[in-house]
């Protein structure tokens, strides 16, 4: 296929290396910029690692045509070969392991050793759901009156995916692999934040995939409007604030494609009174912290019984102290800095205005270093709601303690929350666990564990966590024409 982009003609292998090129040149400022430049710029010291050119809507439109024309051909090839490629994902994913870590932790902040685990995750994930394509793929036969009467899953087209910044690989691959396993072409908006990653995924792509079925793009919200009303676009997943999936859901729906968000969370963690304390405080503190608190399904609020609080609050506090801010680049650092400034001061907000309406303090948190963005943790007993840290998404080390009456008031305080996205109960009990997690709101609930994302398993929320799911043969099936076959 050929395109005419600033009236050259290109082809797919000429546009796919200009393209690369333009996003992955550092840029100096021009006088005559007529939109923002992405830039990447380093949390702990503040500094400018790159800046990248956004698109052009002629080199979207390429990008776009080049990604309609490929879905073609790409839908046509058998799900085993597309399978082995995501085979060959994972083992290029492996090989880049240390330079795509690094560059995380350079670009958004994150400890280099979850680093490591994120762009392993990844691998992980590209295996599991090849293994997995089979199955989710298979015709399904009904019995009817018919002679034959089955549903077949067959590929929507062209999807575009609106990506965060806190976990820059794993965020795109668990919304692209499944898509494209399924037949999909995808087109990928980063988070400008972190370019730089999403452009070291596209590199591993590109050297995969047949050129058009994955390419990332740098474009404005404006043009992405626009992206999501062409009528080559047959559907957008979206992972990101709850803000910003209403925007996108308003737009998706006046076009009336097909959509998967997986919004804020605000997951809460019942303590209950028959608990092993020790075990519940450290993964309540383990995964209120990872990727230095900014994570949907972090544990939000320990919803703690009212017998067990006070020692379950010393635990806390204790696990919480060995979290010092330190540079994300050493092997032995736990808390990095918060991917940008506002973030931070958000966070701070939240603390203070909880604290003014009532919440007591048993660790005073604060900002870091001077031009950086490293956060000290705080942790706050006596939330409720109205507070701050009950009521909002807090995404950074922030730990709410909220005591509970009851099993019935741990319960009501879980779901008094606008969100719906994970949530986690610690007893001995288990026929009282499964009692109580038929009750609470949320997409997934896990027992004895910290809630988290597996290719295995359906991860997506609900309320204003989003809708839709991703990962495991559900994340596979969404981006598919459910269509049914009768032969009378």
């Amino acid at each position: 296929m050929s395109g005419v982009v600033n009236g050259c003609k290109t082809t797919v292998a000429a546009r796919s290396r200009r393209c690369s090129f333009a996003a992955q040149e550092v840029f100096k400022p021009r006088v005559q910029v007529t939109r923002m430049d992405f830039v990447s710029r380093n949390p702990a010291t503040g500094e400018v690692i790159a800046r990248y050119r956004v698109m052009s809507d002629a080199e979207l439109d390429c990008v776009l045509a080049q990604a309609y024309s490929a879905q073609q051909r790409w839908r046509t090839v058998p799900l085993a070969e597309r399978c082995q490629l995501l085979e060959r994902i994972a083992d290029v994913l492996d090989h880049r392991r240390e330079a795509a870590a690094t560059l995380a932790t350079l670009e958004m902040g994150k400890p280099i050793v979850q680093a490591r685990a994120e762009v392993e995750k990844c691998a992980w994930a590209c295996r599991s759901i090849a293994q997995q394509a089979d199955d989710a793929l298979a015709a399904l036969p009904i019995p009817t009156e018919f002679r034959t009467s089955r549903v077949q899953w067959e590929p929507l087209g062209v999807v575009l995916a609106i990506m965060p910044w806190n976990f820059p690989y794993w965020q795109i691959i668990r919304a692209a692999i499944p898509a494209i396993v399924a037949g999909n072409a995808i087109l990928v908006k980063p988070s400008p934040e972190v370019t730089g990653c999403a452009l070291q995924l596209d590199d591993i792509m590109q050297q995969v995939l047949p050129a058009g079925v994955y390419t990332t793009i740098l474009a404005t919200h404006e043009q992405i409007a626009t992206l999501i009303g062409d009528p080559r676009i047959a559907g957008v997943t979206l992972t990101g604030s709850t803000r910003a999936g209403r925007i996108v859901a308003g737009t998706v729906g006046g076009a009336l494609k097909k959509t998967v968000l997986e919004l804020g969370g605000s997951d809460a963690y019942l303590v209950l009174d028959d608990a092993d304390l020790e075990s519940a405080a450290e993964t309540c503190v383990a995964t209120r912290m990872i990727n230095s608190g900014q994570s949907c399904i972090a544990a939000k609020r320990f919803i703690v019984a009212e017998p067990i609080r006070k020692r379950f609050e010393e635990m806390v506090v204790e696990r919480i102290r060995r979290y010092e801010p330190a540079d994300p680049l050493d092997e032995a650092t736990v808390l990095g800095p918060l991917a940008r400034n506002d973030l931070a001061e958000t966070l701070l907000r939240q603390a203070r205005e909880s604290i003014e309406r009532g919440a007591r303090v048993l660790l005073e948190g604060g900002r870091g270093t001077a031009g950086s963005t490293f956060v000290r943790p705080y942790v706050l007993s006596d939330v409720s709601p109205g507070m701050p840290a009950f009521d909002e998404e807090t995404f950074g080390p922030l730990a709410a303690i909220v005591p509970a009456r009851d099993d019935e008031d741990a319960l009501a305080l879980a779901n008094r929350s606008a969100y719906g996205l994970g949530a986690a109960i610690f007893t001995s009990d288990l026929e009282r666990a499964e009692r109580i997690a038929a009750r609470l709101e949320a997409g997934s609930v896990f027992v004895n564990a910290q809630v988290r994302s597996d290719p295995r398993l359906p991860f997506g929320g609900i309320k204003d966590s989003g809708w839709g799911r991703e990962l495991s043969v559900f994340g596979i099936r969404e981006f598919v024409n459910v269509k049914t076959f009768v032969i009378a």
